[in-house]
């Protein structure tokens, strides 16, 4: 399509300009060719420019415009054809011409003047839109930007060019993404996706509502109104104040409130109270066993296999059950020092007593051999060993961390949009991880003790009750671990608790209730000689 206005006089040069859109169609009535507004105003400026050219006597005198204008259609073909068009006037195209002008060709890879001798272009490289940018930023003083470009080679070099402007400056660049804009749908879509997280993430900046709109102008270009709220945001901005980090904007953007309080609270969590409950129960179960037990500590079956170390273990899987207090309600410093080395102590002692009891049935069965070298351990005094040793341990992995870095308060007002994370912060990391590694390796060797003497006669059948009782722990705590790293706040509080009364009611169950059930419901078994005789369950 071609539009032409020459008017010529005798007395008056006349001058034919060319111009050449290449892409879609800038004409609103164009058939073949879809309608791009915006470069139709482009042609618009030009044919009004050469207007004012020609009627103005004193910019060109006794000298007249013209023009051609073409339209490729986004056909390559035609493009050059018209192009020679407009080079060889009216008539037939003539080829091999080496010049060329252009008002709307950018790239910074034009400006070599080796690869592109014959290019002249009215407008300036992008080089210095990137200085203009750069000085905009600064301006609103904006440190934190992304970059999105075209997925092409022009926007390869338009992020290596600009990435090194913003660099220059000091501003962080957070993403660089290569987009096809007006490809795919869903591409946009995502896009629009990716912004409203960048925006939940990143509330309480006064930035964000122009963040937001802006994500709409990317991914859907034809609202104009979204554009200019763009616009308008940017000019608000100047009157825009940051947030203090205890507060964020409300949803009009025109106040400050203050962000709630994340903690696992008694008032609003109905998952304390079955936390509650259930540790009452079950160190309330631990306290009537353990009075059970001293009831009947002269029986057989309490006496078999050291009551002591029985009473020791029972108390503290009662102190374990009662040590989930410490990580409920409001963290201050002091239960966040305790809780968890109270935990880890309460629970070696626990252990600890297991490994004891898994030794002593381990030289049992050791020693029932002719001339063992076993039978001068047997006796008291080698668990009581085991257990204060194994003890002391833990205690000085405790005291150790408690004195290099201990657990504190935390406010985490980062971490989750509108809110305060009030959480400990273990200080040590490495001090918590030796701490429940310690415990780990406790569990892990009475497990393969336990399992090797597992097929002992009835009478050392303990063993069974030890294995079940580790397996569980061990299931717990490895379950627990990648739960507890992919959780945040309350939540990360919330999975410990679920696995210390877990893995606690796991060895009262399977040491405890068979011996109970025997006293309860089958005294009749609870005798030397049923032990011996091995029907002991």
């Amino acid at each position: 399509m071609a539009y032409s206005n020459i008017e010529s006089s005798s007395l008056e040069d006349v001058i034919e300009i060319g111009f050449m859109y290449i892409g879609g169609s800038m004409f609103p009535y164009s058939f073949m060719c879809r309608v791009y507004q915006r470069e139709y105003r482009h042609l618009l400026a030009f044919i009004f420019a050469i207007d004012e050219i020609n009627s103005s006597p004193d910019i060109l005198p006794n000298v007249t415009l013209g023009y051609h204008v073409y339209d490729s259609c986004g056909n390559v073909n035609k493009a050059t054809k018209d192009v020679l068009q407009i080079l060889s006037g009216h008539s037939k195209t003539v080829p091999n011409y080496s010049c060329m002008i252009s008002y709307g060709a950018r790239d910074t890879l034009l400006s070599d003047r080796k690869m592109f001798p014959n290019l002249f272009r009215t407008v300036p490289d992008n080089e210095m839109q990137y200085v203009a940018i750069v000085k905009l930023l600064k301006r609103l003083k904006w440190n934190w930007v992304g970059i999105i470009t075209s997925d092409d080679e022009y926007g390869e070099r338009e992020i290596q060019q600009l990435s090194k402007q913003l660099t220059n400056h000091g501003i962080c660049i957070e993403f660089r993404i290569m987009h096809g804009f007006m490809k795919d749908l869903s591409c946009q879509i995502n896009l629009l996706k990716f912004y409203e997280e960048l925006i939940d993430r990143n509330r309480g900046r006064p930035e964000d509502v122009v963040y937001r709109d802006f994500a709409k102008a990317l991914t859907r270009p034809q609202e104009v109104d979204v554009l200019q709220n763009v616009i308008q945001g940017l000019e608000k901005l100047e009157n825009c104040q940051m947030c203090p980090e205890d507060q964020w904007p409300n949803e009009a953007r025109n106040i400050c409130v203050a962000k709630c309080y994340e903690y696992l609270s008694y008032e609003k969590d109905i998952v304390v109270v079955f936390f509650s409950a259930s540790s009452v129960v079950c160190s309330t179960a631990s306290l009537c066993i353990l009075g059970i037990f001293f009831w009947f500590r002269s029986t057989p079956i309490v006496r078999a296999n050291n009551r002591n170390l029985s009473f020791i273990l029972l108390f503290s899987l009662m102190l374990s059950f009662l040590s989930v207090f410490l990580f409920l309600g409001h963290p201050v410093n002091v239960t966040c020092m305790l809780q968890q080395v109270f935990f880890g102590i309460v629970f070696t002692v626990s252990l600890s007593s297991i490994l004891a009891k898994t030794i002593m049935v381990f030289i049992a069965f050791k020693a029932t051999r002719p001339e063992s070298s076993c039978r001068k351990w047997v006796g008291i005094k080698l668990p009581n060993t085991v257990l204060l040793f194994c003890s002391l341990i833990q205690v000085m992995i405790g005291v150790f961390w408690m004195s290099i870095s201990p657990p504190f308060q935390e406010y985490d007002m980062h971490s989750s949009a509108g809110k305060i994370i009030i959480q400990c912060n273990e200080g040590s990391v490495i001090g918590f991880y030796c701490l429940l590694g310690y415990m780990g390796l406790l569990a892990a060797v009475s497990f393969v003790l336990a399992f090797m003497v597992r097929t002992l006669p009835d009478s050392f059948n303990e063993a069974k009750y030890i294995t079940f009782s580790m397996l569980v722990f061990c299931s717990v705590w490895i379950a627990m671990i990648p739960a507890y790293l992919s959780t945040r706040g309350k939540y990360t509080v919330a999975v410990e608790i679920f696995a210390i009364l877990t893995s606690s009611a796991g060895i009262l169950v399977c040491i405890f209730f068979p011996k109970l059930y025997i006293l309860l419901f089958k005294p009749e078994l609870n005798t030397r000689k049923s032990i011996m005789a091995g029907r002991m369950m």
